[in-house]
Protein backbone atom coordinates (compact mmCIF):
# COMPACT_ATOMS: atom_id res chain seq x y z
CA UNK A 1 0.00 0.00 0.00
CA UNK A 2 2.97 2.19 0.50
CA UNK A 3 4.06 1.87 -2.75
CA UNK A 4 0.52 3.10 -3.77
CA UNK A 5 0.18 6.08 -1.74
CA UNK A 6 3.38 7.36 -2.88
CA UNK A 7 2.12 6.91 -6.34
CA UNK A 8 -1.31 8.83 -5.77
CA UNK A 9 0.64 11.68 -3.74
CA UNK A 10 3.52 12.12 -7.01
CA UNK A 11 -0.27 11.78 -9.01
CA UNK A 12 -1.46 15.09 -6.98
CA UNK A 13 1.69 17.02 -7.37
CA UNK A 14 2.51 16.03 -11.17
CA UNK A 15 -1.27 17.40 -12.35
CA UNK A 16 -4.02 19.72 -10.57
CA UNK A 17 -2.03 21.00 -7.74
CA UNK A 18 0.91 20.89 -9.63
CA UNK A 19 -0.38 22.95 -12.65
CA UNK A 20 -0.11 20.14 -14.74
CA UNK A 21 -1.39 20.00 -18.22
CA UNK A 22 -4.60 19.29 -19.15
CA UNK A 23 -5.27 16.73 -21.78
CA UNK A 24 -6.38 18.03 -24.61
CA UNK A 25 -9.32 16.06 -25.71
CA UNK A 26 -12.11 15.90 -22.96
CA UNK A 27 -13.05 12.65 -22.12
CA UNK A 28 -16.63 14.16 -21.25
CA UNK A 29 -18.11 17.11 -23.05
CA UNK A 30 -16.50 20.32 -20.95
CA UNK A 31 -14.58 18.38 -18.77
CA UNK A 32 -11.29 19.15 -17.40
CA UNK A 33 -9.04 15.98 -17.51
CA UNK A 34 -5.27 15.53 -16.04
CA UNK A 35 -3.44 11.85 -16.28
CA UNK A 36 -0.33 10.69 -14.57
CA UNK A 37 1.83 7.06 -15.17
CA UNK A 38 4.20 5.11 -14.05
CA UNK A 39 4.66 2.17 -15.00
CA UNK A 40 1.57 -0.39 -14.49
CA UNK A 41 -0.15 2.36 -12.18
CA UNK A 42 -2.43 5.50 -13.78
CA UNK A 43 -4.26 8.26 -12.28
CA UNK A 44 -6.70 10.05 -13.43
CA UNK A 45 -8.24 13.50 -11.99
CA UNK A 46 -11.80 14.43 -14.23
CA UNK A 47 -14.20 16.91 -13.07
CA UNK A 48 -16.67 19.59 -14.57
CA UNK A 49 -16.72 23.33 -13.80
CA UNK A 50 -14.93 25.32 -11.54
CA UNK A 51 -16.94 28.04 -9.40
CA UNK A 52 -19.05 25.08 -8.46
CA UNK A 53 -17.52 22.04 -9.61
CA UNK A 54 -17.88 18.03 -9.19
CA UNK A 55 -15.18 15.59 -9.86
CA UNK A 56 -13.13 12.40 -9.70
CA UNK A 57 -9.66 11.19 -8.91
CA UNK A 58 -8.76 7.33 -9.79
CA UNK A 59 -6.23 4.67 -9.00
CA UNK A 60 -5.62 1.74 -11.68
CA UNK A 61 -3.27 -1.00 -11.87
CA UNK A 62 -2.68 -2.69 -15.01
CA UNK A 63 -5.24 -1.18 -16.18
CA UNK A 64 -8.08 -2.37 -13.48
CA UNK A 65 -9.54 0.28 -11.29
CA UNK A 66 -8.76 -0.04 -7.32
CA UNK A 67 -9.23 3.10 -5.66
CA UNK A 68 -11.11 5.95 -6.55
CA UNK A 69 -12.66 9.71 -4.44
CA UNK A 70 -15.66 11.49 -5.32
CA UNK A 71 -15.19 15.06 -4.70
CA UNK A 72 -17.78 18.46 -4.95
CA UNK A 73 -17.19 21.70 -4.21
CA UNK A 74 -17.88 25.24 -4.55
CA UNK A 75 -16.01 29.01 -4.48
CA UNK A 76 -18.27 31.09 -1.81
CA UNK A 77 -16.44 34.36 -2.01
CA UNK A 78 -14.19 36.78 -4.96
CA UNK A 79 -11.37 36.66 -2.14
CA UNK A 80 -10.95 32.73 -2.73
CA UNK A 81 -7.70 31.52 -4.20
CA UNK A 82 -7.07 29.32 -6.78
CA UNK A 83 -3.30 29.62 -5.99
CA UNK A 84 -3.50 29.21 -2.88
CA UNK A 85 -5.88 26.34 -2.97
CA UNK A 86 -3.07 24.30 -4.95
CA UNK A 87 -0.39 25.61 -2.58
CA UNK A 88 -2.27 24.01 0.18
CA UNK A 89 -2.97 20.61 -1.89
CA UNK A 90 0.67 20.59 -3.09
CA UNK A 91 1.22 19.89 1.07
CA UNK A 92 -0.96 16.45 0.88
CA UNK A 93 0.10 14.36 3.92
CA UNK A 94 1.14 10.22 3.23
CA UNK A 95 -1.32 9.41 6.29
CA UNK A 96 -4.26 11.18 4.88
CA UNK A 97 -3.40 11.23 0.69
CA UNK A 98 -7.18 12.81 0.05
CA UNK A 99 -6.73 16.50 -0.90
CA UNK A 100 -4.32 18.99 1.32
CA UNK A 101 -2.99 18.50 4.97
CA UNK A 102 -5.02 18.77 8.26
CA UNK A 103 -4.15 22.90 8.20
CA UNK A 104 -2.04 24.66 6.61
CA UNK A 105 -1.69 28.81 6.32
CA UNK A 106 -0.41 31.38 4.29
CA UNK A 107 -1.38 34.88 5.17
CA UNK A 108 -4.62 35.55 5.98
CA UNK A 109 -5.52 32.67 3.77
CA UNK A 110 -6.52 28.93 6.17
CA UNK A 111 -6.61 25.98 4.56
CA UNK A 112 -8.51 23.09 7.10
CA UNK A 113 -9.20 19.14 5.83
CA UNK A 114 -11.02 17.26 8.01
CA UNK A 115 -11.28 12.95 7.17
CA UNK A 116 -13.19 10.33 8.97
CA UNK A 117 -12.15 6.60 8.11
CA UNK A 118 -9.06 5.59 5.84
CA UNK A 119 -7.43 4.82 2.78
CA UNK A 120 -9.72 1.85 2.50
CA UNK A 121 -13.26 4.04 3.04
CA UNK A 122 -13.25 7.49 4.12
CA UNK A 123 -15.24 11.33 4.18
CA UNK A 124 -14.04 14.27 4.33
CA UNK A 125 -15.09 17.97 4.22
CA UNK A 126 -12.25 20.72 3.06
CA UNK A 127 -12.30 24.52 4.03
CA UNK A 128 -10.82 27.87 2.90
CA UNK A 129 -11.25 30.72 5.33
CA UNK A 130 -10.14 34.37 4.64
CA UNK A 131 -9.78 36.68 7.09
CA UNK A 132 -11.91 34.19 9.15
CA UNK A 133 -14.57 33.95 6.61
CA UNK A 134 -15.04 31.15 4.33
CA UNK A 135 -14.53 31.43 1.18
CA UNK A 136 -14.24 27.86 -0.53
CA UNK A 137 -15.52 24.29 0.52
CA UNK A 138 -15.37 21.09 -1.05
CA UNK A 139 -16.77 17.62 0.29
CA UNK A 140 -15.14 14.31 -0.58
CA UNK A 141 -15.51 10.64 -0.13
CA UNK A 142 -14.20 7.25 -1.23
CA UNK A 143 -11.97 4.38 -1.35
CA UNK A 144 -10.97 0.83 -2.38
CA UNK A 145 -13.57 -0.49 -4.83
CA UNK A 146 -13.55 -4.15 -6.81
CA UNK A 147 -15.04 -5.54 -10.05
Amino acid sequence: MEKVIEFLIKSKKETYAGSGREETVSSRPESHDLYFIDGDLKYIDTYLGSEKFAGEEALWENDIPFWAMNYAGRVLSEKFSGDFLKEALLNVQEDAPYRGPERYENGLYLYKCEVKGDFNWFNGLEEIFYDDVLVFECVFHGGIIKQ
